[in-house]
């Protein structure tokens, strides 16, 4: 049975302007730099008051159309994955349908699944346009990471958005060649409903999920497709922080050639559903036709997708149609802490 094939047209990516300091969290709680040196991460990007994981998806979802260069109608499926929507009964996805002009003939979904909630997106969207479903799907990862004030995932957790306009073959930027999923009911980070930070297992979040996951994924597509590490240009691992998607490369047999381009996590923090595909943006911005992509985000929970990606001529004609994730990175403004704090209401006002 032949393996499903997909084209991703357009991609985009929305960071905020601000950004914090680690060093400024950890004046505030007390914390020795020694103590989350290893994070490898020096600044985050925090969401102003006025944006929200709906914003930026919008964002990130209008520079993906903008390059795919496809009227927002021709849309048929919209998957927008976050875990910190800003309505707990509501779908997200209608809103940016309805704002990028894509609605009322379309699938509005909103998924669940960490920090891979957008990848589901994107291996959903695989069938659907290889199929003849429909013609093209929109696929949304946007978080405003939230983290218990004072805990370790403070240090990491971010804003971001990155989306993917997903379609047949022909014409496409680049080709999903193939893909393996790798799930097991791992408890390494969750958060219940009444709940309003999640909570995380340590040292368990590392060897049982995050590397046993992806690890899994990105060897049963090796074997699949009769690839070796060595046959990429590019690699993409989820990034939770700046330490863990270096490891796990190294580990799986790639080296840091391969992965500095996708590397965005040190510069912004964990964004989450944006994570790896906003990894995925930045190589897009930069490869050349016949380079191969490696791309495996992970969810807690867990489980990992791995993506074999081949790029073609046509991406170098979709490149400048919209800011690139350089433009976003560059642009920044450094807050403090109580500004942080203000922004995303850790302070409560009573009236």
């Amino acid at each position: 049975m032949a393996t499903p094939k997909a084209g991703i047209h357009g991609w985009g990516v929305y960071i905020p302007l601000y950004r914090l300091p680690l060093s400024d969290i950890a004046k505030v709680w007390g914390w020795h730099p020694d103590q989350y040196k290893g994070l490898a991460v020096e600044e985050k990007a925090i969401a102003s008051s006025d944006e929200d994981s709906l914003t930026m998806g919008y964002e990130a979802a209008y520079n993906a159309i903008q390059r795919a260069k496809i009227e927002p109608k021709k849309i048929s499926a919209i998957f927008f994955g976050t875990e910190s929507k800003p309505y707990a009964v509501k779908p997200s996805a209608t809103i940016i349908g309805e704002a990028l002009g894509i609605t009322p003939y379309t699938m509005a979904s909103d998924l669940e699944f960490a920090c891979r909630a957008a990848s589901e997106g994107m291996r959903s969207l695989i069938g659907m346009t290889a199929s003849g479903l429909i013609d093209f799907g929109l696929a949304i990862g946007s978080d405003t990471a939230q983290a218990n004030p004072g805990d370790v995932l403070e240090f990491t957790a971010a804003s971001g958005a990155a989306a993917f306009v997903i379609g047949r073959t022909n014409n496409a930027s680049a080709i999903i060649e193939d893909s393996v999923t790798f799930v097991t009911d791992t408890p390494d980070f969750w958060r219940r409903a009444s709940q309003p930070y999640p909570l995380h297992g340590e040292g368990f979040t590392g060897e049982p999920a995050y590397f046993y996951h992806i690890e899994n994924a990105v060897k049963a597509l090796l074997e699949k497709t009769g690839l070796r590490p060595s046959d990429f240009d590019y690699a993409i691992f989820h990034q939770p922080n700046g330490k863990f998607p270096v490891k796990v490369g190294q580990d799986l047999g790639f080296n840091m050639d391969q992965m500095k381009d996708g590397l965005v996590t040190p510069m912004i923090g964990n964004t989450y559903n944006a994570s790896a595909l906003m990894g995925l943006a930045r190589v897009l911005d930069k490869a050349k036709a016949g380079q191969k992509i490696l791309l495996a985000p992970f969810g807690s929970g867990a489980g990992s997708d791995a993506y074999l990606i081949t790029v073609t001529d046509e991406v170098e004609n979709r490149k400048y149609l919209a800011p690139m994730v350089d433009d976003y990175l560059n642009r920044k403004v450094l807050i403090n802490y109580a500004t942080y704090a203000k922004s995303r209401s850790i302070i409560h006002v009573i009236k």
